[in-house]
């Protein structure tokens, strides 16, 4: 912990009450974040009150901070301005800092008889003819992927003329999504039409192309040349094809961003959807290492990202508002010269938008993470459901277990992003008393295990170092509440809710303290509660199992004549310690590795004082 903590704290509470840029520096006076407040007293001084409701970024952050600076400025506004400037030039380490690596892309246009169109993120030094350069690669890619299929050329490595007939037209072919040049049957002449209609496509765009499509298809049909004007028409189809599936929605504004994040316990995935023209021309992906403050995140990628984009659209679209956004909208709409709106659409065509584009945000976080889709899924269904911030990708689960309150244990599982992480599975043997208290030993368990993350400095991501995104207790409302009053008490802001079964021990519902959120079978998130219930059960069940075992041991082995050997093959034999408590000597003797005096030795120890 920072041991400058107090006196940081004392020169917060000393700040004005105005707006402006506070700057914090480490040790070695190197500036590590820079923040902007509509308050500069109570922002700063928060981040030097209690680090147990910081996220693990914040409180990073702050163990480094040994000044800070602040500059005064006459409105927010200002404030959001010089904010932007000041990181652009510093780089702070644990601001949002997005790596703007786009580049240029061009359309490389092979010479020779056949040319073929792709899409290269850069010129090389051959005899190709480049058209370019554009600053989007994803419209580039997919602008050349349209011509390519609706002009029907090759995008095979086979070359032409050398290649005619050595091998068999491919699937394209077949598809009418090639003229297969490779057949011999197609002149130079008929090639290079249909290369000239796609690069005319490429470079007038849709409504131009179609108009002269359509031109030369009237004049085909004018001259009776039903076969070259179907042709025609057949391109005119593949277009509006295209186009209408570029579309992907009905879109009703010509120009707009869509802005999305998906989160989950460290990683934050920010997705950007672009439209102009009413179609998607171009898509980028950001993945934050450490999301910190998910409201404070939102604010500050839009910030970033528009400092690194000359382009501005006149609406923004976002899954979820956040604070900033009133000054952010001021300052996009000084930079674009016109109104800028920032909105979070609840229904219609713009929250379809919206949907679509969080669905690639979770995606491509998954697909960082190393887990499926599917996975994915189920933990958002989870979210949603029980109304958390963020996608439980870390998820503790906890159950007692005894015997009539003998070898009181408890076990806790994790399942992380949705698979059970078996190395960061703990025991707990119950010591704070004796007796049968599900609800006291829910406590004592959960004060021990974070107790345990509160001393923990190392800085490490595994074990008790690491705060849970969900509890799940394997029993109803009151182990909440118990768990619930033990969390408030240690100042942590983690999310608790119980599993409850129904008589036949199926889980049905999941409980906060006061209410039940019921499951449908149906749902997919049942099968996943269920199998976390079942697990954390079985692994509470078996440790008392293997303690009750290794106190029956220790009760055989005080035996005389019986060693840990005599002791297993008692118990495999006579399966419980009640069965050997009850057995003749005669019964003993049965056992192997059994003499006749091992035999009355154990019957005496148990039935001694008998009358």
């Amino acid at each position: 912990m920072n041991s400058k903590i107090k006196e940081l704290r004392k020169k917060a509470m000393a700040l004005p009450l105005q707006p402006g840029v506070y700057i914090m520096k480490n040790k070695k006076k190197e500036i590590i974040y820079i923040g902007k407040a509509k308050a500069l007293k109570n922002r700063v001084s928060q981040y030097f009150g209690s680090q147990n409701n910081h996220p693990e970024k914040v409180r990073r952050m702050v163990d480094n901070v040994d000044d800070f600076e602040y500059i005064i400025t006459d409105s927010e506004f200002e404030s959001l301005i010089l904010e932007c400037s000041l990181i652009k030039q510093h780089s702070p380490k644990y601001n949002i800092l997005l790596k703007d690596d786009k580049g240029y892309s061009y359309i490389k246009v092979t010479n020779g008889e056949y040319g073929k169109l792709s899409y290269v993120l850069q010129k090389e030094n051959d005899d190709a003819t480049y058209i370019g350069p554009y600053k989007t690669s994803f419209y580039v890619k997919e602008s050349v992927d349209e011509a390519n299929k609706i002009f029907m050329l090759p995008t095979c490595s086979r070359k032409f003329p050398e290649d005619f007939g050595k091998q068999r037209p491919c699937l394209n072919y077949h598809i009418k999504q090639c003229i297969a040049p490779c057949t011999g049957k197609i002149s130079v002449e008929e090639y290079n039409e249909h290369l000239s209609g796609a690069l005319e496509f490429l470079k007038g765009g849709t409504a131009q192309t179609v108009k002269k499509l359509t031109e030369e298809m009237e004049k085909a049909s004018e001259k009776l040349d039903f076969e070259k004007a179907a042709k025609y028409r057949d391109r005119i189809k593949g277009i509006r094809k295209m186009r209408d599936r570029q579309k992907v929605v009905g879109i009703k504004t010509d120009e707009l961003d869509v802005i999305t994040l998906a989160v989950d316990s460290l990683k934050g995935s920010f997705e950007v959807f672009r439209f102009e023209d009413f179609r998607l021309y171009d898509r980028e992906n950001f993945i934050i290492d450490d999301i910190g403050d998910i409201d404070e995140a939102r604010g500050e990628f839009l910030s970033r990202y528009y400092t690194m984009r000359d382009s501005i659209p006149k609406l923004i679209l976002t899954d979820s508002d956040f604070e900033d956004r009133e000054v952010i909208e001021e300052w996009l709409s000084d930079k674009k010269g016109r109104k800028v709106h920032i909105t979070v659409p609840v229904k219609g065509t713009n929250k379809d938008l919206v949907d679509m584009c969080r669905k690639n945000a979770y995606e491509s976080l998954a697909q960082q993470k190393g887990f499926t889709g599917k996975q994915l899924s189920v933990l958002e269904e989870l979210k949603d459901m029980l109304g958390l911030e963020k996608i439980p990708a870390y998820i503790e689960s906890y159950d007692i277990s005894n015997i009539s309150g003998s070898d009181n244990v408890a076990g806790m599982i994790v399942f992380e992003n949705a698979k059970p992480n078996k190395s960061a599975y703990r025991r707990f043997m119950i010591k704070g008393f004796e007796g049968q208290d599900d609800y006291s030993s829910m406590k004592e368990v959960i004060s021990r295990r974070f107790g345990e993350y509160l001393k923990s400095e190392d800085g490490e991501n595994s074990g008790f170092s690491r705060l849970p995104d969900l509890i799940l207790l394997d029993g109803g409302k009151g182990q909440v509440a118990v768990v619930k009053e033990v969390l408030d008490s240690m100042d942590m802001d983690v999310p608790v809710f119980g599993m409850v079964k129904d008589d036949r021990h199926r889980t049905r519902a999941i409980t906060t303290d006061c209410a039940e959120i019921q499951i449908k079978p149906n749902q997919r998130v049942f099968s996943f509660v269920t199998n976390i219930q079942d697990e954390v059960h079985r692994f509470a069940v078996s440790y008392h199992h293997k303690r009750r075992k290794k106190g029956i041991s220790s009760t055989l082995v005080s035996i005389d004549g019986i060693g840990e050997k005599r002791a297993k093959e008692l118990m495999k034999y006579f399966r419980t310690l009640s069965k050997i408590r009850n057995a003749t000597v005669e019964e003993l003797e049965g056992c192997p590795s059994m003499t006749h005096d091992s035999a009355l030795s154990v019957y005496k120890y148990f039935h001694d004082g008998d009358e």
